[in-house]
């Protein structure tokens, strides 16, 4: 239950809730352009010990040799394996059997095409940190014995897969894998419009990456996907908002615009605690702390019907709950949009606001906001970001605010968004009137920084490869 309660004069509110953790963060750099090849080159070598159309694993086993003319550092090589998924929501996991140099210097994570083909929406990227150390010229990193395997080790088709060869069972140079060299390509074709330095593709660094997504294409608020897939529509009593207004979850409706499933938040009141309907969605676990948050979504200046005036709410964000007074673990990182002020404000005000605690009795509260006073009507794009340093906010691939790190997460959240009114003060007419707040897709990538531009192209990728959901975030 998410209880949201007015703050003092100019501050953004507070919500808490009865929901329930650490993680390294790798952040991913900007998207270079095409980089320059580095002196030297490298070939791959390919065999594999799977030779069946199916497999409980897949066993693509690699050497990476040297055939340039001066030393290679292997740490600024990256080889891509491309394969198709089994299916749209399955999950992979890596592992390396053995290796001549040690598995401890080898790092493999997935990543998906921003071109999906008929035989590679995915990859495998193998990488290799400083302990792996240097190729001299001629030399190659003898036998890679990797593998890799769905989640739930359901058996895999890799028949399909395009860097796969069932007929290679000693080594061979293969150009169905790719090798880049300091960032740029020197071995192998990848699946056509997929070349691993094309500067729209969101690549996987080493560490975290596990990602949840979803498009919101459901039919209606009683559609079992919706609790399957880890959503749950408030229907309870109690705060934010105006005291004994009901949370709808018949309010909570899905439509296509734009050629995409979206998601429709209503609030309505006939100026009275009894008629007004307010409205909020939220992840049923508490799983999410360190990465990229992600957001469309379309707020509303005036009600759909009905006259104006009202201190609405719309939100994104991601919270915890308040275990007592002043807690230092508490944790919450908003998107708030009031299209007609509220608590002070005379008119439209975007806060985002990273929270360390606060008690409700007597008002005292620990948080950074940042605000803009204008209109923010129509469709944006939110993004907030949390590494091991600062809460960044963007909206609109801008930067938007950052804030400092000591009100980073200590422990897990949930994500989570809703439309409510502050209060009834703002117009106390009994018309009926109705407010929309839209939402197109929502993306989470654990433990990974990336660039508005990068979740861009990561939502673009699982849109053309047809995944209208994923979840593999694993539970705190």
């Amino acid at each position: 239950m998410t209880i949201r309660l007015t703050p003092g004069r100019g501050r953004p509110a507070l919500a808490f809730s009865a929901l329930l953790g650490s993680a390294v963060l790798t952040a991913l750099p900007a998207l270079p352009a095409q980089a320059s090849a580095a002196a030297g080159s490298v070939a791959v070598q390919y065999r594999t010990s799977a030779t069946g159309a199916t497999a409980d694993q897949s066993e693509p086993w690699l050497k990476v040799r040297n055939t340039g003319s001066s030393t290679v550092q292997l740490n600024q090589v990256k080889v891509r394996y491309y394969f198709k998924a089994d299916s749209a929501s399955a999950g992979y996991r890596f592992a390396c059997s053995w290796a001549v140099r040690g598995c401890a210097g080898i790092t493999g994570t997935f990543g998906t095409l921003a071109h999906p083909t008929a035989t590679a929406d995915r990859y495998l990227e193998i990488g290799f940190t400083p302990a792996a150390g240097t190729l001299t010229p001629g030399t190659d990193t003898g036998d890679m014995q990797l593998r890799f395997y769905q989640a739930n080790w359901q058996t895999l088709r890799q028949s399909d897969d395009y860097s796969f060869n069932g007929g290679q069972t000693s080594y061979a140079d293969w150009n169905k894998v790719t090798a880049q060299l300091s960032g740029a390509t020197v071995w192998g074709t990848a699946p056509a419009g997929d070349d691993p330095t094309d500067p729209t593709d969101p690549t996987d660094p080493p560490g975290g990456g596990q990602t949840l997504f979803d498009d919101f294409s459901y039919t209606s608020h009683t559609d079992p996907a919706i609790a399957a897939h880890g959503w749950n529509i408030r229907s309870d009593s109690g705060g934010p908002g105006v005291p004994g207004a009901t949370w709808d979850p018949s309010k909570v409706t899905f439509t296509a615009s734009g050629g995409n499933s979206v998601m429709n938040l209503e609030t309505s009141t006939a100026g009275t605690s009894d008629s007004t309907r307010q409205t909020e969605i939220l992840t049923q676990a508490t799983k999410f702390r360190n990465g990229t948050y992600a957001a469309r979504v379309k707020f509303s200046d005036a009600p759909r019907s009905g006259p104006d005036g009202d201190h609405l709410v719309q939100t994104f964000f991601t919270i915890n709950d308040l275990k007592a007074p002043m807690a230092d673990d508490y944790a919450e990182y908003d998107f708030e949009y009031l299209p007609n002020g509220g608590w002070g404000e005379p008119s439209n005000i975007l806060y985002t606001t990273s929270w360390e605690t606060y008690d409700p009795d007597p008002w005292q509260a620990v948080n950074q906001h940042t605000e803009a006073r204008q209109s923010y009507a129509g469709w944006h794009d939110l993004v907030v970001t949390i590494d091991n340093s600062a809460i960044t906010y963007y909206i609109d691939g801008q930067l938007f605010g950052t804030h400092d790190a000591r009100y980073l997460p200590e422990r897990p959240m949930s994500i989570n968004f809703n439309q409510w009114l502050i209060d009834l003060a703002g117009r106390t007419s009994t018309t009926a009137r109705a407010y929309d707040q839209q939402v197109d897709y929502v993306l989470h990538v654990k433990d990974q920084v990336l660039t508005p531009a990068q979740v861009t192209a990561r939502v673009a990728a699982y849109r053309g490869a047809g995944t209208a959901f994923v979840d593999e975030v694993p539970a705190s």
